[in-house]
């Protein structure tokens, strides 16, 4: 199996198998999306170092365990309407249209600037994808919208750490994790 969709033998009822098949395509890259999102969180997890490590730190084990938790739902639901999940890391390569997480052993404070992108990828796709089930599958629109309320406050947690008294966010207008990591950890973006 090269990470494809297999046309559903069958579905839920009520959900045409067509459109079952659609929603599975956008859950598979929603799946691709979650899981390298985990394994990226554990990363951070593993390489924060610096004043602020054990913050850091103890504030992904849970974002870790939830994302997690959204690709098992994800996969099930995929399961669900007739699909096959795949999950594994040779699928989820294949399919990346992101970069990879190329931040290693670095201040919690550039993780969390290079995070921040990540997480604005990943909610951005999921919000499409949102939309996209909308009027298909309203069930998985609305796991979806579970979903993204968790990831948007992970990501609010991560923000307040790179925010400003004033509001600004000191990876405003970064385009590379690199460029966020070093944005944050200087402390600078934007005027």
């Amino acid at each position: 199996m090269n990470g494809q969709q297999q046309a559903a033998p069958h579905t839920v009822p009520g959900v045409d198998r067509q459109d079952a098949r659609q929603v599975t395509e956008i859950l598979q890259a929603r799946l691709h999306a979650l899981n390298d999102l985990a394994l990226t969180l554990k990363h951070v997890h593993w390489n924060v170092v610096g004043p602020h490590f054990i913050a850091v730190h103890e504030m992904l084990d849970p974002q870790v365990e939830a994302v997690r938790e959204m690709t098992d739902t994800t996969a099930e639901r995929i399961a669900t309407l007739g699909g096959v999940p795949v999950g594994t890391p040779a699928a989820i390569v294949a399919a990346r249209t992101w970069d990879d997480y190329d931040v290693g052993r670095a201040d919690a404070v550039a993780h969390l600037g290079a995070l921040d992108l990540v997480y604005s990828g990943v909610i951005a796709d999921h919000r499409r994808a949102m939309k996209a089930t909308g009027e298909l599958d309203p069930v998985t629109q609305d796991m979806l919208i579970g979903q993204l309320a968790g990831l948007e406050q992970f990501q609010w947690f991560l923000r307040a750490h790179l925010e400003s008294g004033g509001g600004r966010l000191s990876t405003a207008g970064a385009h590379t994790l690199q460029e966020a990591a070093d944005r944050a950890s200087r402390g600078t973006g934007p005027a």
